[in-house]
This record gives structure tokens, sequence and C-alpha cells, in this order.
């Protein structure tokens, strides 16, 4: 699936390709998917794209299972809060990455 994501930034602009790449990652992959991803690539990456590859180092590295991050911590806290005094987005109005999206293609 990364792969076909790359493929379809390849007619894009180089300077905007791999931006494009990882921004549709970070927005429409659930942290599974991510996961499994960075996984492959930790493992060498064989059969992905180079623009997949070079993509990677903009794509948020999940947390391993049953560990949260700080950052992610820290994320969660800073949109509670924004909700609570009513400043920037709500939580229910901010898109989210955890969203229900199939792992299969």
């Amino acid at each position: 699936m990364a792969n076909q994501i790359a493929t379809f930034f390849l007619s894009q602009p180089e300077k905007v390709r791999a931006e494009g790449v990882a921004t549709h990652i970070n927005k429409f992959w659930e942290p599974r998917m991510r996961r499994h991803l960075f996984e492959h690539l930790d493992q060498g990456g064989e059969g992905l794209l180079p623009l997949v590859v070079e993509a990677s180092v903009l794509i948020r590295r999940p947390p391993k299972p049953g560990a949260q991050g700080m950052a992610e911590l820290t994320s969660v806290a800073r949109e509670t809060s924004r909700a609570v005094v009513g400043g920037g987005q709500g939580v229910a109005d901010h898109s989210s990455d955890e969203g229900s999206v199939p792992t299969s293609c």
C-alpha cells in the first residue's frame, strides 16, 4: 500500500513527493499500520520504493504496543486542555490518526 501511495506522488513535483507520501500516511494510517511499515523498514524494507524509504523520516513512528510515548501523552493532554478551555479545536473536531482504516488492500 505504501508503494501505491508513493507511485501516485511520483507524478507530483519532486520537491513535494516525500512530504506528500508522509502526510498521507500520517493522516490516514492508524498506528498499527505505521508500526507494521516501520517493522518492515527496520528489517531492510525489501520491496519498498525508494520514495517510501525517503518519506519514512517524515512519518510518525508509533510507540510499541502497550507503551504510550511521552510525546503522545503530551499531545493528548494538550488536546484535552484546548477542548476544556475552549481554545483551538475540540477533541471531537480534531481528526485523529487512530481511525479504523482497514489493513488489507
